[in-house]
């Protein structure tokens, strides 16, 4: 069967039919063509790309400049996979014009199918009016990186029964405002598969249990290429970068012991020509 592009109407029948749904980070082009070959669905050029692949100490600095970037490289490399750009941190928050702004270069130059911002209620208008200029939008609840120190810190979200309900109702919000899809992150299993029970657009987790309608994990941390702390939701599916350490040592060794370049690894001219060289 002829595989095609993932659309919001794919994504959308797969959680009517309770088909799980894949989402990973990407930030380059190589890693889009892996991933996208894999058959990942979505992927999410993610802000994380700050602290992942930047060296910021974690991702408010990041610009859209180098957000567009990034997302362009991306979509260079993919063919299948869904493209999600993510807002940096003051690209959406100053007034719903520059949201508006902002978010069109994700889709008119960095070429992404969506892009995603923070928040629930507060957040809600701007998504209708992202929606009404025909940018189709994702939301992200739970956790909230971009904002984490106005909610504790790095730590779970909805633990009680009174933060859980603010946060169900902001999923329902974000729907009703146009969100075609949502992202969980840190949140209880059980409430997290309450909201995406309760609504109709897909809900992918992140820290959010295996109720949720699919899962994203940045792609570092999923195949063990070290970019800081590890949270406790990450699963390593392989240790590349113990692999990479591994390989640069061994190029290290052979550069510095002169056994590479080899021949096998160098080019050669007749001896003939090299005498004419020589003179």
């Amino acid at each position: 069967m002829k595989r095609k592009k993932i659309d919001i109407a794919a994504l959308l029948q797969k959680k009517r039919n309770r088909e799980k749904i894949t989402m990973l980070t990407a930030y380059d082009a190589p890693t889009a063509r892996m991933l996208d070959e894999a058959g990942i669905d979505t992927l999410l050029v993610g802000d994380s790309a700050a602290n992942v692949v930047l060296g910021y100490q974690d991702t408010l600095p990041v610009s859209m400049d180098e957000m567009v970037h990034h997302t362009r490289a991306v979509v260079r490399g993919t063919e299948f996979a869904m493209v999600i750009g993510d807002m940096p941190f003051m690209s959406y928050n100053v007034s719903r014009e520059e949201a508006i702004r902002n978010a069109g270069r994700f889709i008119k130059e960095g070429g992404a199918a969506a892009v995603k911002l923070e928040g629930g209620a507060h957040v809600a208008d701007t998504v209708e009016e992202l929606v009404k200029a025909g940018i189709p939008v994702v939301g992200h609840l739970g956790l909230t990186p971009q904002t984490a120190g106005m909610i504790g810190g790095y730590k779970v979200q909805g633990r009680d029964a009174e933060t859980a309900r603010r946060i169900l109702e902001d999923a329902k919000k974000l729907q009703q405002a146009g969100a075609f899809l949502l992202v969980l992150e840190c949140v209880p299993d059980r409430v997290a598969e309450l909201i995406s029970q309760t609504v109709e657009i897909p809900v992918i987790g992140i820290g959010a249990g295996a109720g949720c309608d699919g899962q994203v994990l940045v792609f570092h941390d999923m195949v063990g290429i070290k970019a800081g702390f590890t949270p406790k939701f990450v699963k390593r599916y392989a240790e590349l970068g113990e692999a990479i350490v591994g390989a640069a040592r061994a190029y290290k060794e052979e550069v510095e012991g002169g056994t590479f370049p080899g021949a096998e690894e160098s080019f050669t001219i007749t001896d003939e020509e090299f005498e004419k060289l020589r003179g």
